[in-house]
C-alpha cells in the first residue's frame, strides 16, 4: 500500500456497462440525477432479459416441457437471488409483486384487512411515499383502522418520542414507514424502530425502495416483519417488486388476487389456496422482469454493497458541500444518516422552471413533490427539484450540478 487514497469503486469503468450514459440530451453530455425515480439499467441486465427472450421464455410451473421447466427454474432462480439480497431465512418468504406499491397494498389488504382487527391502529410517518400512505388512508376508510402520523423533526429525521408516544396504548398492529426518503434522504433507524413496535407489540414494514438500492439491508439485522422493495430502482427492469414477510405471517395471511396459480383446488364451492408464496401470485407472473431482476443483484452484489454505499457516502458529503454553498438555495433536510437523494429549492424559482433550465444543459432532475405531499406541507414548501444519485454517478456530475445551479440563480434573479 502506498498510502494513496483510492476510490470505493472504478466509476468510470462502471459507466462502460450503462449504455444510455453515453447520450446526448440537447447537444449536452447526460448528467442523469433522476436515479430515484428510476434507475438505468448495466448492459447485463438488458442481455439477461434478452437472451430469456429469444432462447427460454415460456410461461412458469405449468408446462412439462423443457422450455416451460427452463423458464420455471430461472423465474425460481430469481426468487432465490433476492432471498440471499436480503439475508432471508427462507425463499418463500419472498414474493414477487409489479413493485413496492403493490407490495405494501398487498399487506394493507390481506394483513390489514385478514389479520388485524378493527380498533387497531397502523402508524405511519409524515415523510412517506404515497405508496406507503394511501393504502393505509384506505384501510382506515373501510376497516375501522385508525391511522397515526408520526411526526419529522425540522431536521427531517423521524420524531422517536412522537413514534413512541403513538404506540404507547398498545393498540397499533403495524408501523409503516420509509427506510429511506425518497424526499429528505433520511435513512431511519430502522433496527431501532422494529425493536420499539415489537416491544408495544406491533408489526413492522419497511418500505426499503430507496434503501434497498444505496446499501446492504439484512433481514435478521433489522428484525423487520415486511419488507419492500422494488427492480427498477436497483438497476432492474420495471414490473416486478419484492414483498419480504416472515413466513408464518404470510401463512396468516388470506390471498390478495384470485386466479391461476395461486390455488391448490377449485370446485363449485370453493377454492383452497396454494403455500405461500404462490398464494400471493396470481396470474402468469412477471417472468422476464424476474430474470432481469436477478440480473441487477449479481450485477451489485459482484460490485459490493459496502463499496456502493462508501461511494455514495463520498458523493453525499461532496453535494452537501458544493450545493451549501449555493446563495438562496436550500438544501431540504439536514439527518444525520441520509443517502444519495437531495431536494432543494432555489429562492423564488418554480421547481419546474429550475428543471427545465437544468435539463437544457443536460441535467436530468425530478420536480414536484415527489409523490409525498403531506411532507411538502410539513417543510413549507409547494415543489422542490430532487437530485439522486446512482452508483454511477461522479463528483464531477455534483460539480456541474453545482455550476448550473449558480448559473440558474443569476437567471431567475
Amino acid at each position: 500500500m502506498d498510502g494513496t487514497l483510492r476510490p470505493a469503486l472504478d466509476v468510470q469503468r462502471i459507466r462502460q456497462d450503462f449504455p444510455i450514459l453515453s447520450t446526448k440530451v440537447h447537444g449536452k453530455p447526460l448528467v442523469f440525477l433522476d436515479s430515484g425515480a428510476s434507475a438505468q439499467k448495466p448492459r447485463a441486465v438488458i442481455d439477461a432479459m434478452r437472451a430469456m427472450f429469444e432462447t427460454s421464455y415460456a410461461n412458469v410451473h405449468r408446462g412439462a416441457y423443457h422450455l416451460s421447466e427452463a423458464s420455471t427454474a430461472a423465474y425460481e432462480a430469481a426468487r432465490e437471488a433476492v432471498a440471499r439480497f436480503l439475508n432471508a431465512r427462507d425463499a418463500r418468504e419472498v414474493v414477487f409483486t409489479s413493485n413496492s406499491t403493490a407490495a405494501i397494498n398487498l399487506v394493507a389488504h390481506s394483513y390489514g384487512r385478514g389479520v388485524m382487527k378493527p380498533g387497531q391502529a397502523v402508524v405511519v410517518s409524515e415523510m412517506e411515499h404515497h405508496a406507503n400512505f394511501v393504502p393505509w388512508q384506505m384501510l382506515a376508510q373501510s376497516h375501522g383502522i385508525a391511522l397515526r402520523i408520526a411526526n419529522v423533526t425540522d431536521a427531517g429525521e423521524l420524531d422517536m418520542a412522537d413514534l413512541e408516544a403513538k404506540l404507547a396504548d398498545g393498540k397499533v398492529g403495524l408501523v409503516a414507514v420509509t427506510h429511506m426518503s425518497n424526499v429528505l434522504g433520511t435513512v431511519t433507524p430502522a433496527a431501532r424502530i422494529a425493536a420499539l413496535a415489537h416491544a408495544h407489540g406491533a408489526k413492522v414494514l419497511f418500505d426499503g425502495s430507496q434503501a434497498a438500492v444505496h446499501r446492504r439491508v439484512d433481514m435478521q439485522a433489522l428484525d423487520a416483519d415486511f419488507y419492500v422493495f422494488t427492480g427498477h430502482k436497483l438497476y432492474g427492469p420495471t414490473g416486478i417488486g419484492v414483498l419480504w414477510g416472515r413466513l408464518e405471517l404470510l401463512d396468516a395471511m388470506p390471498p390478495f388476487l384470485g386466479g391461476g396459480d395461486m390455488i391448490s383446488e377449485v370446485t363449485r364451492e370453493g377454492f383452497r389456496p396454494a403455500p405461500v408464496p404462490a398464494k400471493f401470485e396470481a396470474g402468469t407472473p412477471p417472468i422476464v422482469e424476474a430474470v432481469g431482476l436477478h440480473a441487477a443483484i449479481d450485477y451489485v452484489s459482484a460490485i459490493g454493497m459496502e463499496a456502493i454505499e462508501a461511494h455514495e457516502r463520498a458523493l453525499v458529503d461532496h453535494a452537501m458541500t458544493k450545493l451549501s454553498a449555493i446563495e438562496d438555495l436550500t438544501v431540504i433536510g439536514r439527518a444525520q444518516d441520509r443517502g444519495g437523494v437531495f431536494s432543494f429549492a432555489l429562492g423564488n424559482a418554480h421547481a419546474h422552471d429550475l428543471s427545465t433550465l437544468l435539463d437544457r444543459v443536460g441535467i436530468a432532475v425530478r420536480a414536484g413533490r415527489h409523490c409525498a405531499e403531506p411532507l411538502h406541507v410539513r417543510i413549507g414548501h409547494d415543489s422542490t427539484c430532487r437530485a439522486s444519485f446512482g452508483l454511477y454517478t461522479t463528483h464531477e456530475e455534483v460539480d456541474f450540478l453545482a455550476e448550473a445551479l449558480t448559473s440558474a440563480r443569476r437567471f431567475f434573479s
